[in-house]
């Protein structure tokens, strides 16, 4: 019988995939993103599947799902993966893991995971292989043992540089640590590193996030991300706010920081290459990220990873033991799936192509959607040589509008 759920179709208990999603698959690059569910300690701000040691214990005192176990049950989904992706399918471009707190696992697990990945679909030849990292979880040890284990790139979460900024997001790192942390992956051998950051944190000043750039760009990543915190619902940081212990930072304020971000980070030389990423070079730019936002293939490996294939895209049952049973009894892991209308995937592309610095084609856009651009660009949304050479392209300003800008295209 096929997984059933509340939204979304049927999967087939093989994971089978409809056929003319599989004849898009030399088309296109093809990465895997895979999910490690677990945490020390959930951040009040995280809305993500992850799972503390206490959530994963039964009633009696068993543990229903474990560290020590995941790395096998993620290479079962792989060699899963191998099954499906018949036909003409291309070499792994990029292997992105994330969580959680991936560097719970052991160098050696992760690696083993990767490695599977290679040995069943090969690696291209400058294949991207990242893995993000709490900083409290690595030293210089743990960072060598992954370079050994074939990881190129390295994401570290730093969030903020202030202490009472780490203390309202409930991150549990030493202000400092982040930084240390690149110096350490460098002296490891690896020579692309990223640090996140996070801006809008209720409490947070501008001498504080302006702190934050600094130590960020002073530590020497030749990447950077910097998001706006959004308060998800069901986390407590939303229960916070809406007692009315905190209060959200404005649009006003949102959007200054976000041009304080990239003028402190353009002017240490680091480019925008989409609307929340900069880096130094091309070749520091995040692979894995371009294939999402390019409509590359990917398979999701993990509790609640989601995937998409040819226009198909599919989610995992969320619950680690949930999960590994389905792979134990030699089924999908997979919970439902769409496959998406020829007007669904223009407009993610739209919706995706328009965040990197080159814009999306012109010619995906109806006729209201030609109209609208040619507005946009007088209002100096869209940029004006890009749109004459057929592409629509955000402005410095339309980066800051780009919702707004993709409900206008599309």
């Amino acid at each position: 019988m096929p997984s059933v759920a509340l939204d979304g179709e049927p999967v087939p208990r093989t994971g089978d995939l409809p056929e003319p999603s599989l004849a898009q698959l030399g088309e296109r690059p093809l990465g895997f993103y895979v999910h490690v569910p677990f945490c020390v300690t959930r951040c009040g701000y995280c809305d993500f599947n992850t799972y503390t040691a206490d959530e994963l214990v039964s009633r009696d005192g068993t543990a229903t799902a474990s560290r020590e176990t995941y790395a096998g049950q993620a290479a079962a989904e792989v060699e899963l993966a191998d099954r499906v992706l018949t036909g003409d399918r291309p070499r792994v471009s990029t292997v992105f893991v994330g969580g959680g707190t991936p560097t719970l696992l052991s160098p050696e697990d992760l690696g083993r995971v990767v490695g599977e990945i290679r040995d069943r679909f090969g690696l291209t030849p400058d294949a991207e292989l990242t893995t993000e990292a709490n900083p409290e979880t690595v030293d210089p040890d743990y960072l060598a043992r992954l370079r050994a284990a074939g990881f190129t790139r390295v994401s570290f979460g730093m969030q903020s540089a202030r202490p009472h900024v780490l203390r309202i997001l409930e991150r549990g790192h030493t202000p400092g640590r982040p930084e240390q942390c690149v110096r350490w992956a460098r002296q490891a051998g690896f020579e692309h590193v990223n640090l996140d950051l996070i801006y809008g944190t209720p409490g947070e000043s501008d001498e504080d996030w302006a702190a934050s750039l600094e130590a960020a760009i002073g530590a020497g990543p030749d990447h950077v991300s910097a998001y706006s915190l959004i308060v998800e619902e069901g986390t407590r940081l939303a229960a916070r706010v809406r007692r009315g212990e905190l209060t959200e930072p404005d649009d006003d304020t949102m959007a200054d920081r976000y041009l304080m971000a990239d003028e402190a980070l353009a002017g240490a030389g680091y480019t925008p290459y989409e609307v929340s990423n900069w880096a130094r070079s091309p070749e520091g730019r995040s692979a894995h990220n371009m294939l999402y936002w390019t409509g590359g293939h990917w398979w999701g490996v993990g509790p609640g990873a989601h995937s998409h294939v040819g226009g198909t895209r599919w989610w995992n049952v969320k619950h680690p033991a949930a999960y590994a049973a389905r792979l134990a009894a030699g089924d999908s892991p997979a919970q439902a799936r769409e496959v998406l209308t020829a007007a669904e995937r223009r407009f993610e592309r739209v919706l995706l192509e328009l965040r990197v610095d080159g814009g999306c084609p012109l010619d995906l856009l109806d006729a209201r959607g030609l109209a609208a651009a040619e507005r946009l660009v007088g209002e100096g949304l869209l940029d004006a040589g890009a749109h004459a050479g057929g592409r629509a392209a955000l402005t410095r300003r339309g980066r800051l509008l780009a919702d707004a800008v993709v409900r206008d295209l599309t």
